[in-house]
């Protein structure tokens, strides 16, 4: 079916989604579907046309390699940035909790300094009371 537009337009030939276009033997011929790309007995990747007449398959294999690669360096950048805030976030949970932990460390001195104050003060008013300062 695809032989038929052979030495005609690579629009015509491409009308056929089935076809391939080869641009540099003006061939129109079945696209190979059990290879992801046609062989280069067929025909060479500059040369090869599918879908639409202006990308040849070089192009868009470059094109695809561009984008992929584009897509894969902003996962990683996207990825780095969430485990850095995700870090920072933990260092700030934590510095919260530490600083909290003191504030109470402290209060629990504070209290323990001023039941010693009043045992003094208790002791020493018994042993006033009793004569025995």
């Amino acid at each position: 079916e695809c032989q038929q537009y052979t030495n005609r337009s690579c629009e015509e030939c491409l009308k056929n989604v089935t076809c391939l276009w080869c641009a540099s033997s003006k061939r129109c011929m079945p696209y190979p579907v059990r290879r992801i790309l046609p062989p280069a007995d067929l025909c060479e990747l500059r040369s090869a046309r599918w879908g639409v007449c202006w990308v040849n398959f070089e192009a868009l294999i470059i094109a695809m390699s561009v984008v992929g690669g584009i897509i894969l360096i902003m996962l990683g950048v996207c990825c780095c940035c969430c485990c850095k805030k995700k870090s920072k976030k933990q260092v700030s949970r934590n510095y919260k909790e530490d600083e909290r932990a003191a504030r109470e460390r402290e209060r629990r001195r504070v209290r323990q300094e001023e039941r010693r104050a009043e045992m003094k003060s208790r002791h020493d008013e018994i042993r006033r009371k009793y004569g025995t300062v």
